[in-house]
C-alpha cells in the first residue's frame, strides 16, 4: 500500500506546492513528539489507568454532567477564530492549549505548524478563487460581446444573401468617429414601444434596414466618413431615457456608447472588437484625426471565438486544479490529527476537523457553482448542447501509453546497433574514415550520416528531457503550451529515434555495400539523396499518420523562426532557436547535401563545385551565423514587446557569439598570428558571457545567498552534487572552440570524423543545458503560484471610473 506521503506528493499541483499544506514539516513536528523523553512515562500511566472499569468512568461522567445541559465538556484544546485586520475579510485561526495538554514546547510548535498551515491555504484559496470568478465574469461579457457581433453578422448576412453576394466576401464595416458626441449620436435610437414578442421579432427583423435608411455603413467596402454625419443631420426623437451605458478604450481615448434598446445593443456593441489590435486587420482599418472605420468579416468572428473557448478551458482548468488542493488539503490534515491522536491518545480530530470543516477553503461553494455555470455555457455556445464533446475539450483524456511502443523500441534498437555495428566494421575494412587526399564518399555520402546523426541524436536528448522532467515533475507540457492528447511521451520520441536510425543506418550500410561490390558511384549516388527527400516528404505529409500534430506544431514554430521577429515570441520558439544554435554543423551539412543534388553535381561526380560557387560559399557563412541571428532577433522582439532591458543582455550574448564565429571563419581563411589573437580574445569573452548566463540567468544557480552554497534555494534534484558536475561539465564542453586553434587530431582519423565528434558533444551539452532551464523556469512559474495559462481576451472594455 503506498503511503499518503507518496500519493499527497503525486497529485498535487506543481506550481502550488507551496501553497499546500507542509505534511512533510508537521510529520517532522510530530515525530519530535514521539522522541520526547517523557512521553514513555505518559504512555505508561494512561496504560495503566486503561484497567480501572469503564463502567466507573462513564458513571462518574454521568454524575457531573446530570442536571448541566448547559455545561460544555472539558476540551485539550481551543481554536479562536479572529481577522487579520479591521478591513480584511480573511479569517485567522490561533488554537490554545489548555491545562497540562500543552507542557512541552514541541505541542505548542505542532500546533503553532498547524494554525499557519490553515491560514495558508485558506488565504490562498481565497486568493485563487476572487481571480477565477473573476476571469469568470470576464468571460460571460466577452462571450456576450462575441454573442451580440455574431447576431449582427448573421443578419448581415442574412440580407447579402437576398443580393446574391458570397459567403467569403460578405463583412461589416462600422464607421465611427473620434469624438465623443458623436458617437452618442449614432448609437442614439428612435423609441419603440416593445409590448408583446412579435412587435420585438419585427424590431429585430427591421434593424438592419432603419440603420441603413439612416445611412449607417453596414456594407461589405467601407463607407465614407460623411455616413456618420448623416445620421445627425436627421429630425428624428432621439430618446435617452434608459440607455445601456458602455465605455470603450480606443486609441487610448475613452468613448462612451450609449445603446437603448436591446437590438441595436447587439449590433452596434461591436464597437467594443476596436481595441484588441491583434484582431483585426491593420490594412482594413484606417483612422485620421477625424474619425476611421473597422472591417469585420467572419475570420476576425472565428478567431475571437476561439479565443474565448481557450479562455474557457483554461478557466476550467483553473477551477479543476483548486478542487483538487481543497480536497488534498483537507486529507492532509485528517491524516495528520489522526496520527497525533494514535501518538498521544488524545481526541484531538474530532475538535479540530471541525474547525477545518467549517473554514473557508472547505465551505465556500463558489468554485463549484462557477464550475457548473462554465460547463453548461462551454455546452451551450462551443459543443452546440452535446455535453460528451464539450467534456472532451474541458477535461481531455491523455493517450495511453501501449506495449506496443515499448516493443517497438527494442526491436528497432535493436536493428539499429547491429547494422551500425555491421556499417563500422565495413567502413573499417574499406578504409573510408582515414585521412585521403580525395574521397568521394566522404565528400558527398558523409554529410548525409552525419546530418541524420546530429537530428537524432538531439531529438534522443530531448526523450531522455522528457523522461527526467516527469520524474522530478516539471510541468514541461505548459511550459510549452503542449496539448495533452498531442504531446510526444518519451516512448514515443525514442521510437521515432529508434526507427529513423536503424532506417538511415540500414539505407548506408546497403550504400556501402553496393560500393564494395563494384558499383560506381555514378550508379549508386541517387540513394543518399533519396534518403533525405523521403525524410523531407514524411516531414510535410499531409495525412494523419506518423504524429502529425507534431510535426506540423515543429514546422510552424521553424516558420515563427525564420520569420523573426514578425512573430510574437514564445517560449517554445525561443527554446528550438537555441536548440539551433548547438546545430550550426547540422545546417552547414543540410546545405551542401541540398546544393550537391540540386545542382546535378551527384551525376557529374563534380563534389567540389558548391565549395567553388561564391554564392555557395556565401550562403555557407551566413547559415553559420542564421541561429545567432534569429536568436538576436526574438531577443529585440522580447524587449520591444515586454519592456524589459534584460532581452538586451541577453542579445548580446548571441552578438558576442556572432562576432567569435566571425572571427573564426576569418582565421580558418588568413590563418595569421593576428587573427589567432582576435579569436582567442573573441572567443574568452564569449564564452565568458555565455557561461554566465548559462548558470545564473537559464540555470538560476550561483546565488551568493542561498541556503545552497552557489546554488538556489530550490532544487528538484535531490543530490546537490549532480548540479556542481554539470556546472563543471558544462564549461568544459563550452571549450569546444580550441578545436578551431589547436587543429587536434586523432592519428590517421578524417577531419569530417573530428568535427562530427565534436558537434555530437555540442548537442550533448544541450541536452543537459535543456533540463535545468526548464527547471529554473518551472521554479519561477512555482515562485509566482502560474498553473494555467492567462489567455488575452480579445475585447476590452474600459470601467466608466477608469
Amino acid at each position: 500500500m503506498v503511503k499518503f506521503s507518496k500519493q499527497f506528493e503525486g497529485q498535487l499541483i506543481p506550481e502550488w506546492k507551496e501553497a499546500f499544506v507542509d505534511y512533510w514539516q508537521l510529520k517532522k513536528d510530530l515525530k519530535r513528539l514521539i522522541n520526547l523523553p517523557h512521553n514513555s512515562n505518559n504512555f505508561s500511566n494512561k496504560n495503566q489507568s486503561s484497567f480501572v472499569p469503564k463502567s466507573l468512568f462513564s458513571s462518574l461522567k454521568k454524575c457531573f454532567l446530570f442536571g448541566h445541559q448547559q455545561h460544555r465538556e472539558h476540551r485539550p484544546i481551543q481554536i479562536h477564530r479572529k481577522f487579520a485586520s479591521t478591513t480584511s475579510k480573511e479569517d485567522m485561526y490561533e488554537t490554545e492549549l489548555l491545562d497540562q495538554f500543552g507542557d512541552n514546547d514541541v505541542t505548542k510548535e505542532l500546533f503553532t505548524c498547524l494554525d499557519e498551515q490553515l491560514n495558508k491555504v485558506n488565504k490562498f484559496y481565497r486568493a485563487k478563487e476572487k481571480e477565477f470568478m473573476e476571469r469568470g465574469e470576464s468571460l460571460k461579457k466577452q462571450m456576450d460581446i462575441l454573442h451580440e457581433l455574431k447576431f449582427a453578422f448573421m443578419e448581415k448576412n442574412g440580407r447579402g444573401n437576398s443580393s446574391n453576394e458570397t459567403k467569403e466576401n460578405q463583412s461589416i464595416s462600422f464607421t465611427f468617429s473620434s469624438e465623443e458626441d458623436s458617437v452618442r449620436r449614432i448609437l442614439q435610437t428612435e423609441e419603440d414601444s416593445v409590448r408583446s414578442r412579435e412587435m420585438k421579432e419585427e424590431m429585430q427583423d427591421n434593424c438592419t434596414d432603419d440603420l441603413e435608411k439612416n445611412e449607417v455603413p453596414f456594407s461589405d467596402s467601407p463607407r465614407p466618413e460623411e455616413a456618420i454625419k448623416s445620421m445627425q443631420t436627421k429630425g428624428e426623437d432621439w430618446n435617452l431615457r434608459s440607455p445601456s451605458c458602455r465605455i470603450v478604450n480606443y486609441q487610448g481615448k475613452n468613448v462612451r456608447i450609449n445603446i437603448p434598446l436591446t437590438t441595436l445593443s447587439r449590433a452596434f456593441s461591436a464597437i467594443s472588437y476596436l481595441v484588441k489590435e491583434d484582431l483585426l486587420n491593420q490594412s482594413s482599418r484606417k483612422c485620421g484625426p477625424e474619425g476611421g472605420k473597422l472591417h469585420l468579416n467572419k475570420t476576425k468572428l472565428h478567431h475571437a471565438e476561439k479565443i474565448i473557448k481557450g479562455g474557457f478551458v483554461e478557466l476550467y482548468k483553473g477551477l479543476g486544479y483548486l478542487k483538487v488542493y481543497r480536497n488534498l488539503n483537507l486529507l492532509a490534515f485528517i491524516k495528520i490529527l489522526k496520527k497525533f491522536d494514535k501518538v498521544t491518545e488524545r481526541q484531538i480530530l474530532p475538535i479540530y476537523l471541525k474547525v477545518v470543516e467549517s473554514s473557508y477553503f472547505n465551505s465556500s461553494d463558489k468554485v463549484m457553482k462557477l464550475t457548473e455555470e462554465v460547463e453548461e455555457l462551454f455546452v451551450k455556445k462551443f459543443a452546440q448542447h452535446d455535453r460528451r464533446k464539450a467534456m472532451i475539450y474541458l477535461k481531455p483524456s491523455q493517450r495511453k501509453e501501449s506495449h506496443a511502443v515499448t516493443f517497438f523500441i527494442g526491436v528497432f534498437s535493436g536493428c539499429f546497433l547491429a547494422l551500425l555495428a555491421g556499417y563500422v566494421i565495413m567502413a573499417h575494412v574499406t578504409g573510408l574514415y582515414k585521412r585521403q587526399q580525395k574521397s568521394v564518399y566522404m565528400e558527398t555520402v558523409y554529410p548525409v550520416l552525419s546530418m541524420f546523426s546530429l537530428i537524432f541524436l538531439h531529438l534522443f536528448l530531448y526523450g531522455c528531457n522528457i523522461f527526467a522532467w516527469r520524474k522530478t515533475r516539471i510541468n514541461y507540457s505548459f511550459i510549452f503550451e503542449l496539448a495533452l492528447t498531442k504531446e510526444l511521451k518519451y516512448r514515443d520520441v525514442f521510437l521515432i529515434c529508434a526507427t529513423a536510425m536503424a532506417a538511415v543506418v540500414g539505407v548506408m550500410f546497403g550504400h556501402l555495400t553496393l560500393l564494395t561490390k563494384g558499383y560506381s558511384y555514378a550508379q549508386v549516388q541517387a540513394i543518399p539523396g533519396l534518403l533525405f527527400l523521403a525524410f523531407l516528404l514524411i516531414l510535410v505529409c499531409p495525412f494523419n499518420t506518423i504524429y502529425r500534430s507534431s510535426r506540423y506544431r515543429f514546422l510552424r514554430v521553424m516558420r515563427n523562426i525564420i520569420l523573426s521577429p514578425l512573430y510574437k515570441v514564445v517560449m517554445l520558439d525561443f527554446f528550438m532557436a537555441d536548440q539551433l544554435c548547438s546545430q550550426v554543423p547540422m545546417l552547414r551539412n543540410i546545405e551542401y547535401v541540398i546544393c550537391y543534388y540540386i545542382t546535378g553535381s551527384y551525376k557529374t561526380q563534380d563534389y567540389g563545385y558548391c565549395m567553388r560557387t561564391k554564392h555557395y560559399r556565401d550562403l555557407a557563412y551566413a547559415v553559420s551565423f542564421l541561429p545567432y541571428y534569429w536568436r538576436t532577433l526574438q531577443c529585440a522582439r522580447r524587449w520591444f514587446d515586454e519592456g524589459d532591458t534584460g532581452h538586451l543582455f541577453n542579445l548580446g550574448k548571441y552578438v558576442s557569439a556572432i562576432l567569435a564565429a566571425g572571427a573564426r571563419m576569418a582565421y580558418e581563411k588568413d590563418g595569421s598570428v593576428g587573427w589567432l589573437c582576435v579569436v582567442v580574445i573573441m572567443s574568452i569573452a564569449s564564452t565568458v558571457y555565455q557561461l554566465y548566463w548559462d548558470f545564473v540567468k537559464d540555470w538560476g544557480l550561483l546565488q551568493m545567498n542561498s541556503k545552497n552554497p552557489w546554488l538556489r534555494d530550490e532544487l528538484m534534484l535531490r543530490g546537490k552534487t549532480i548540479y556542481y558536475f554539470s556546472m563543471g561539465l558544462n564549461l568544459i564542453l563550452r571549450l569546444a572552440w580550441l578545436q578551431t586553434v589547436l587543429h587536434s587530431s586523432f592519428e590517421n582519423v578524417d577531419y569530417r570524423v573530428t568535427s562530427l565528434f565534436l558537434a555530437a558533444v555540442e548537442v550533448i551539452r544541450r541536452g543537459l543545458w535543456n533540463f535545468y532551464r526548464l527547471e529554473n523556469e518551472h521554479l519561477n512559474n512555482a515562485g509566482k503560484f502560474r498553473a494555467v495559462k492567462t489567455v488575452p481576451l480579445p475585447f476590452h472594455e474600459v470601467d466608466e471610473e477608469d
